[in-house]
């Protein structure tokens, strides 16, 4: 009777933390002696205000839907995958085999390969930990950290001697192939004052699909229905003849294999090559953008774009107001997680029980007097 409508849950509670986590960032900014007025000024202008600031806020975007579908699929089934990262990274490996060694007609039939094995090979690098759990009781959190260690040495090991161009001292690939680089927004939309250096590529509606196909999953499917359900309450699923490691399987590879997709942004669409440590964070901030966006594809597709706007915001802040630097933006980031994440409770109870309150006044005014 007290819960909220799940508009509220989804985009009003996150909107209220946010700004909660804007003012107390705006006391730190004011503690340094800045005007957090200029500052959030400069940071929006430095996101939105310009093609060159949102291409980038919308690339970084991308990178956070794919991460953040990943950990919210997993969180519907009571998983905590926390190993995005590691699954990204390995995934890039899958989108260079597929541009690298293959003579691709064109772009778009590339493209379908570097999304199906990027996402094996994120599905590939989660199915170990989800085996440790579903069969030997591994708590999946330990073992997708452990995990995140092993893919980071492994592609140090493989980008130094194995793919490394011969003479080269950069640790990454060979530049794809002209024939695999995806249009970026400079090609299909130069018309709305984007060049052809924005980072925004095709990949932005890949990303916007997948968010599509996680919600048909999750709320349109049985498998769906039996990850919900499994999530809801283990002894009821196996109970009502669900089989736990079935799901614990699915559910994992599903979610390794959304996080692995960030490859076809990053390495195939903005650098056109495998790069040592491309994923940069993108894998941990998907936890904050899952846990922001309720898990829902709406919500974290929302929580995604403001990640973005505060990573290519924050470079702007850090440039154009140097008192303010690099881990300060940081800070905020951290604010922003802390406000949404751990202190859900306190912005969620206040205003389930306003939320009462106006139901019951309502109640009360529809009935009729004696």
């Amino acid at each position: 009777m007290g819960r909220m409508p799940n508009w509220a849950d989804v985009i009003l509670i996150p909107l209220v933390s946010v700004i909660l986590a804007l003012l107390v960032s705006g006391l730190v900014v004011l503690l340094i002696g800045e005007n957090p007025l200029e500052a959030m000024t400069i940071m929006v202008r430095g996101a939105l205000g310009s093609a060159y600031g949102l291409g980038y806020t919308l690339f970084y975007a991308t990178n956070f839907i794919f991460t953040g579908l990943g950990v919210a699929v997993a969180i519907h089934a009571r998983l905590f995958n926390i190993g995005g990262e590691g699954q990204a990274y390995v995934a890039g490996l899958g989108a260079a085999v597929a541009c690298l060694f293959v003579p691709w007609p064109h772009w778009t039939i590339a493209l379908v390969a570097v999304v199906i094995l990027s996402g094996l090979f994120g599905a590939a690098w989660a199915a170990i930990p989800a085996w440790l759990q579903a069969k030997r009781g591994s708590h999946i959190v330990i073992t997708t950290i452990m995990f995140n260690f092993i893919a980071a040495s492994l592609m140090v090991y493989l980008l130094v001697n194995v793919f490394r161009v011969p003479g080269s001292m950069e640790p990454a690939t060979a530049i794809f192939p002209s024939v695999t680089h995806l249009p970026n927004a400079g090609e299909f939309a130069g018309f709305l004052g984007f060049r052809t250096s924005t980072p925004l590529n095709v990949s932005f509606f890949i990303a916007l699909l997948a968010a599509f196909a996680v919600w048909v999953l999750i709320w349109r499917t049985r498998l769906g229905y039996e990850i919900r359900a499994f999530g809801h309450s283990e002894t009821a699923a196996v109970y009502a003849g669900i089989n736990p490691t079935r799901i614990i399987m699915v559910t994992m590879l599903i979610s390794g294999g959304l996080s692995g997709l960030m490859a076809t942004n990053a390495v195939m669409g903005e650098a056109e090559q495998l790069r040592l440590d491309y994923v940069q964070g993108a894998g941990f901030v998907g936890i904050a953008v899952a846990l922001m966006g309720r898990s829902h594809p709406i919500g974290v597709i929302l929580a995604a774009l403001l990640f973005g706007m505060l990573y290519q915001g924050g470079a702007e802040l850090s440039f154009e107001m140097p008192a303010v630097s690099r881990e300060m933006v940081v800070v905020i980031q951290a604010l922003v997680i802390l406000f949404t994440g751990a202190l859900d409770n306190m912005v969620r109870m206040p205003m389930e029980r306003i939320y009462l309150a106006f139901r019951r006044s309502r109640t009360a005014s529809h009935q009729p007097a004696e």
